[in-house]
C-alpha cells in the first residue's frame, strides 16, 4: 500500500510526521485533490483536514479519514500534543505558513512525496495515457486561417469537449518570428509559418504535455531534421539507471554538432504526472538517475532570434525497452 511505503521511508529518514499542503501531493496519497485550503497529517493514522468547500467530496473520495479544516492554529494544537522528533514539511510551503505552523517544532524540509511520485504505478500510467489521448484527439479539424489566440481556443475547446476539465497548462501557440520564444503567450497575430504548438490535457488529475511545430520551406525543414535527430538519439538513450543529465547531453551534442549550441536554451525534458513539470529534470545540472516507471518529456529545440524556433516534444515511459507514449506525427507541414 502506498501510504505504508511512505511511512516506512519516513521512518528511515527519521521523520515522525509529515505535514502536506500541496494539492498534488494530497491527491497522490489520498485520491482526492482539494480545491481549497487543506492539510494532510501523514503519520501512523493519517488525517486529511479539508475546507467546508471540499468536505463532502473529500469524504466520498479520500482513502484516509477526513475532518474539517478550521485554521492553521487549530491544526497546530494536536501536533503540539503528539509530535515527537522531526516534523517533515514540503519545499513548497510558504514562508508565512512556515512561521505560523512550524516555529515550535524541529523541522526537516523534505521532497519525499515528490520522489515517490516520480515513479508511476500501472494505474497512473493508464491515466497519463488517457490525458495523451485527449490531447492528440483534440489536434484535428483545426482552422489555421485564424490568430494564435483562436487556434489555442480551438484546441482547448476540443480538449474540454473530450473530457479534460482544463488544459494541463496554458496552451502555447507561437508563429513566425514569435516561435523563437520557447514559452510565448498567444496573441491576436494571424498564424504564419512556423507554428509552434505546445499543449496538454488532464485525465483523472494526470497531465499530458507535447509540442509540434508546423513548418514550411527548406530552412525550417533542415532545422526540424536536426531537432528530430537530437530527440531520437535522446529517446534511444533512455533506460533505467542512466543519469538524467546524460540524456540532456546526448540531445545537446547533436545540436552542437550542427553549430546551434547557443540556440538550444532550455533543458531536454522533465517528468510529467500530477503536475506537468515534476521530477526528474533532464538537465545538465541533474544528479538524478532514471528509474523504471518514470514518465518523461523529451523536447529539444532550436531558437533563432528574430527568425523562428522549432521544438518537438514527446512523452516517454522509462522501461527496459523504452516506450514513446505519444504518437502524433512529428513532421507536419504548415497549411
Amino acid at each position: 500500500m502506498k501510504i505504508d511505503e511512505i511511512l516506512q521511508k519516513m521512518e528511515q529518514e527519521d521523520l515522525f510526521s509529515l505535514i502536506i499542503l500541496k494539492p498534488e501531493n494530497i491527491a497522490y496519497i489520498t485520491g482526492f485533490k482539494p480545491s481549497s485550503i487543506s492539510a494532510l497529517i501523514l503519520k501512523e493514522e493519517p488525517l486529511l483536514l479539508c475546507s467546508k468547500l471540499d468536505l463532502d467530496e473529500a469524504r466520498d473520495k479520500s482513502q484516509v479519514t477526513v475532518n474539517e479544516f478550521i485554521s492553521l492554529g487549530e491544526l497546530k494544537k494536536p501536533l503540539l500534543e503528539t509530535v515527537q522528533g522531526k516534523l517533515g514539511v514540503e519545499h513548497s510551503m510558504t514562508v508565512g505558513t512556515y512561521h505560523q505552523l512550524c516555529k515550535d517544532f524541529q523541522i526537516k524540509i523534505t521532497d519525499i512525496i515528490e520522489r515517490f511520485r516520480a515513479v508511476k504505478s500501472s494505474s497512473e500510467i493508464i491515466k497519463i495515457k488517457g490525458a495523451i489521448k485527449i490531447a492528440e484527439d483534440s489536434f484535428k479539424d483545426l482552422d489555421f486561417s485564424v490568430s494564435e489566440d483562436n487556434l489555442a481556443a480551438q484546441l482547448e475547446y476540443n480538449m474540454r469537449s473530450a473530457g479534460s476539465p482544463r488544459p494541463s497548462f496554458e496552451t502555447i501557440v507561437a508563429s513566425g518570428p514569435r516561435s523563437s520564444f520557447p514559452h510565448a503567450s498567444t496573441t491576436s497575430q494571424k498564424l504564419k509559418s512556423p507554428i509552434m504548438i505546445d499543449w496538454g490535457a488532464l485525465y483523472q488529475y494526470y497531465a499530458s504535455d507535447m509540442t509540434r511545430t508546423l513548418i514550411q520551406g527548406k530552412e525550417e525543414e533542415e532545422i526540424l531534421s536536426i531537432v528530430l535527430e537530437a530527440q531520437q538519439k535522446a529517446i534511444d538513450a533512455i533506460k533505467p539507471g542512466v543519469k538524467a543529465s546524460y540524456i540532456d547531453k546526448v540531445a545537446r551534442n547533436v545540436i552542437e554538432e550542427y553549430g546551434y549550441a547557443d540556440n538550444f536554451i532550455h533543458s531536454t525534458g522533465h517528468g510529467v504526472g500530477l503536475e506537468v513539470h515534476e521530477k526528474p529534470s533532464l538537465s545538465f545540472r541533474s544528479d538524478e538517475k532514471l528509474k523504471k516507471g518514470m514518465v518523461l518529456t523529451v523536447e529539444p529545440g532550436i531558437y533563432v532570434e528574430g527568425k523562428f524556433g522549432i521544438r518537438i516534444e514527446d512523452m516517454v515511459l522509462v522501461t527496459n525497452q523504452r516506450k514513446v507514449l505519444t504518437s502524433k506525427s512529428r513532421k507536419i507541414l504548415a497549411p
